[in-house]
């Protein structure tokens, strides 16, 4: 039998690469493939370093580079080697640089389109290779219309893209380039490498619903820039029993590996038996470290929702708690996983936290406090990133998601500080100590007074309305607020967002339905129902759901927001999240009471735009 030929081109990382890139790669596929006599070989190079001999940055472009890179990336910059910036600062510099230059300059991306585009069309490869900026160059090519030319198109349709060390997930790159949003690509298959010790600004990558693509993690920690060795990706264990092995397999019958050919993408782990494909995740703390924190209605808030939603038709399995000193960052995060995995358009999940909330000021890529950011406080909270749940954390976990999957998060706590009061009601927030405090006050030397910084806005051009720049940046624009995506849209302005909806591809980071218990300067308070404890906002949020049928989420909002004014609580319920689901009915059947649902407006949080 004759040997099946396969033609690989490889596209390599940032300039300057060492003069054996290409002969490193060539030795590692075929040592992989050494007992393998049934496939041929044939690698080709595609060098764009050329393209960027006229680049000459200055100190203060790199620095600034570094700070657009590693300000969206803080997520996991502080998850890596502590002191890793200081010991690799030069390099990381440099590669910043050269990143930022060309996701900048469309010319820069129209050169390396053409010429990677033309590669493609000569040389005909059944597998792309492509490295750090080499994965962003082959990206921009491959989703751009560029890319429908039927000469590409028809062998783009039949090749396995590997992208490694890449940098497309990071929210700077993925704003500029795509609108917050990863497209979906006409190739056979998908192979993103993933190294989360990797320092090079990478980030992990949800393919957004597309059946084609597939995340492998490759964890390798030799330290330094070793750990975004290309070698170090293409010989991994992983990347061999996911990818190579698999594609032998289907070029010649899997006689070298013994595995099944990799002809379609992996199967999806089957459906549990669901067949409104629903599922919740509810979190609730009383019991925190510090005595003064503690709470009483939480866990009595959780057990109310979780009833609710039963009567909505939840399956019990499907509803999964997290309660008091289980509740720590970890916890939340490994269970926000599962509330997400394996979500498919039409899919209804519902995040719900009852707890308290804070607002932290925290310092940027500079070393300087450059913004805010709301969190949740879980019950090992210490006012440190390793401890806190902000949208930094969480939001590659939804920003990716079909637009028609519903997720929804209710949030009974606040993010303006707690006032507990002797024999008040108690507030849903805690206030940060005096040293994290400092950090976003400035001494007024005419008034002889502290008085709070004015942080820079974090897009100035988001949008002409005020009340949207609130909704998604906070009243002062520099606030990360919980569910926005905040990091994807910083790039944005309201004139691009517009041009890009004009195209035919997806625009724009998932928004979910986010339901607040209170203003962003509010408070959110307990409620004692006889002698039992509960959020105000959860008791009455519970009681209209039960109440009334056929409700939609904004009057759901509007009757809770009342009924919270008759109990004459100061707090106003907010909701924000695309048009269509907020003035959509609720997709579960509510109303046991069997009253039919007042007419009611959208509270004021409804945005037809940015929610994708």
């Amino acid at each position: 039998m004759a040997a099946r030929k396969v033609r690989i081109l490889g596209v390599h990382g940032l300039g300057h690469q060492e003069a054996t890139w290409f002969k490193d790669w060539v030795d590692v596929i075929e040592g992989i493939y050494k007992n393998d006599p049934e496939l041929e070989l044939e690698f080709q190079a595609c060098y764009y370093d050329p393209i960027f001999e006229g680049i000459d940055l200055t100190p203060l472009e790199t620095a600034k580079a570094v700070g657009k890179l590693a300000w969206s990336g803080v997520t996991h910059l502080f998850q890596r080697e502590r002191g890793l910036i200081s010991d690799i600062q030069k390099t990381l510099h440099w590669t910043a640089g050269y990143v930022v230059a060309w996701v900048e300059d469309k010319e820069f991306q129209a050169k390396t389109r053409a010429m990677f585009l033309d590669q493609v069309r000569t040389f005909k490869p059944d597998i792309i290779l492509a490295h750090s900026l080499g994965s962003l160059v082959t990206y921009n090519a491959i989703s751009h219309p560029d890319a429908a030319e039927a000469a590409v198109a028809s062998i783009l349709k039949k090749a396995h893209y590997v992208t490694f060390g890449a940098q497309i997930g990071n929210p700077f790159v993925l704003g500029n380039l795509t609108q917050g949003r990863v497209q979906p690509l006409a190739v056979r298959q998908w192979h993103h490498l993933f190294n989360r010790y990797d320092p090079v600004f990478t980030a992990p990558l949800q393919g957004g619903g597309a059946t084609n693509f597939e995340q492998i993690l490759t964890p390798f920690n030799p330290g330094g820039l070793q750990n975004h060795s290309s070698t170090g990706y293409l010989g991994h264990s992983q990347t061999i029993a996911r990818f190579w092995a698999p594609y032998a397999a289907s070029a010649d019958g899997g006689k070298a590996f013994g595995f099944a050919p990799l002809i379609s993408p992996p199967p999806k782990r089957r459906r549990t038996k669901s067949p409104t494909r629903r599922r919740a995740l509810l979190v609730g703390i009383n019991d925190y470290v510090n005595p003064q924190d503690q709470l009483e209605g939480c866990v009595n808030d959780v057990f109310s929702i979780s009833a609710v939603l039963q009567e909505c038709g939840f399956d019990p399995e499907a509803i999964r708690t997290c309660l008091d000193r289980r509740a720590t960052a970890q916890g939340i995060l490994d269970r926000l996983e599962w509330l997400v995995e394996d979500f498919q358009p039409g899919d209804e999940r519902v995040f719900y936290y009852s707890g308290h909330g804070a607002q932290m000021p925290v310092y940027g890529p500079t070393e300087e406090p450059d913004r805010l950011v709301e969190t949740l406080v879980p019950s090992d909270f210490n006012w440190s990133p390793e401890t806190a749940i902000t949208d930094e954390h969480i939001y590659a976990l939804y920003s990716q998601l079909p637009y028609d999957a519903r997720l929804v998060m209710i949030f009974d706590c606040c993010h303006s500080g707690g006032v507990h009061r002797q024999g008040g009601a108690r507030a849903r927030g805690i206030t940060p100590p005096d040293d994290i405090r400092h950090r976003q006050l400035k001494w007024d030397v005419r008034a002889q007074m502290w008085v709070d910084r004015e942080f820079e806005r974090i897009n100035a051009d988001f949008s002409t309305s005020t009340k949207s720049n609130a909704d998604f940046f906070g009243k002062g624009g520099s606030t990360l607020r919980l569910g926005r995506a905040a990091m994807l849209r910083a790039q944005t302005s309201q004139t691009e967002y517009r041009r890009a909806k004009t195209g035919a591809g997806a625009v724009g980071p998932y928004l979910p339905m986010i339901i607040e218990a209170c203003g962003e300067d509010q408070l959110s308070f307990e409620y004692r129902h006889g002698a039992t404890s509960y959020g105000a906002f959860t008791f009455c949020f519970a009681s209209i759901l039960r109440e009334y049928k056929s409700l939609t989420f904004a009057q759901l909002v509007e009757r809770t927001k009342q009924k919270l004014a008759e109990l004459q609580y100061g707090q106003t319920p907010q909701i924000l999240g695309p048009s269509l689901f907020v003035d959509a009915q609720i997709p579960w059947p509510t109303g046991q009471g069997g009253k039919t649902s007042p007419p009611a407006g959208t509270p004021g949080g409804s945005t037809p735009k940015l929610s994708g």
